[in-house]
């Protein structure tokens, strides 16, 4: 049986810890800062934990290898 391919698109967002835990970062960052408050642009640096069920879907359809 052929190897499942990775989705590159989830490759190149998403990150799983040793311990198995998906890492993502952090939405709203992109474009628009003008209309973003500093406390706004400030809490969204950097990355955060998925949730458990979202990265179990992530894991298992986007991530097979992971």
């Amino acid at each position: 049986m052929p190897k499942m391919k990775t989705k590159s698109g989830a490759k190149k967002r998403f990150k799983v810890t040793g311990t198995g835990k998906v890492v993502r970062t952090q939405a709203g960052k992109q474009h628009g800062m003008i209309k973003r408050t500093k406390k706004q642009i400030r809490d969204n640096r950097g990355t955060a934990v998925m949730f458990e069920g979202d990265a179990k879907f992530v894991k298992r359809y986007f991530l097979p290898y992971a």
